[in-house]
């Protein structure tokens, strides 16, 4: 007697894709070196359960727009801008994607948020509603 056995596919485990924009490299190169070491401590190493994909405009500012657009072309999760360049370029090319700036000298100056005590902006207040 033959009995049917069924064999569940198992799915893929869905790995955050973080997207990093800089201006250069070489400047961003310590603090992304502070973030993989923090991200590990918390049990995540970039290419095992987190992707990191990293763009850079190799110091020429109008390279900014066109590495924005391509990375939320690649469906990243969350964006990290170390800078105002990329902070501002990024929240051009997004409404959806979550923006995480670091050293912003004047975000509400810069339209990157509308105050400091609420700062907004489209996604956030979605994700507000929404929870």
């Amino acid at each position: 007697m033959l009995l049917p056995v069924i064999a569940e596919a198992q799915q893929p485990v869905k790995r955050p894709r973080i997207g990093w924009l800089a201006v250069r490299p070489a400047s961003a190169a310590a603090t992304i070196e502070l973030f993989q070491r923090e991200f590990s401590r918390l049990g995540y190493v970039d290419g095992k359960n987190v992707i990191f994909e990293y763009r850079y405009a190799e110091g020429k500012l109008d390279r900014l727009p066109a590495l924005a657009e391509e990375l939320v072309h690649l469906n990243v999760d969350v964006l990290i801008a170390p800078k105002t360049p990329a902070a501002v370029a990024l929240k051009n090319a997004t409404k959806t994607i979550p923006i995480v700036f670091l050293d912003v000298t004047d975000p509400i100056g810069s339209g990157l948020i509308d105050s400091l005590a609420r700062p907004g902006g489209e996604y956030y207040q979605k994700a507000v509603v929404a929870a």
